[in-house]
């Protein structure tokens, strides 16, 4: 399986691992399909994300999509922050194998359960914006949410 240098590098080199001590927003994600998981952790500052770290068990190409996916976020808002998207995820890391596309799925549903949970706290919202919440930001931000703490890169 031949994987393109930036999944490489981030790979062998992940950018920000870890977890951030009380976070303002928490979200994780589980493949059905290999049972990959991914936790990001964000910290939110004057409307932008100034930190975001993530704890990934997984295959090189879960990691990747993770540390990618954390290094762009920060320094963006939460509005730009929530449209990223799979496809662009793999944009970000120059492609991935068919098989393993659902890591992007997994960093990207991370990523927003993680920035939902932060307007769920906030009590901002989402304003239905997001997808599949239908105005129920308090419910789609609980969607998926697990808590048993584990994760390594």
């Amino acid at each position: 399986m031949l994987y393109s240098k930036t999944v490489t590098d981030h790979y062998t080199n992940p950018r920000n691992v870890g977890d951030i001590e009380d976070p303002s927003g928490l979200g994780e994600s589980r493949s059905e399909i290999c049972g990959d998981r991914i936790r990001v952790t964000i910290r939110i500052g004057e409307g932008k994300i100034c930190e975001a770290k993530f704890k990934s068990y997984g295959c090189g190409a879960s990691i990747a999509a993770a540390s990618v996916t954390t290094e762009w976020m920060i320094g963006r808002s939460v509005e730009e922050a929530m449209k990223l998207d799979a496809r662009a995820i793999l944009g970000l890391l120059g492609g991935l194998p068919p098989e393993k596309i659902h890591c992007a799925v997994m960093a990207e549903e991370a990523v927003k359960a993680a920035l939902l949970d932060h307007l769920r706290k906030s009590g901002a919202g989402c304003g239905g914006d997001c997808a599949g919440c239908g105005g129920d930001c308090a419910g789609c931000a609980d969607a998926g949410r697990e808590e048993d703490g584990h994760g390594e890169a």
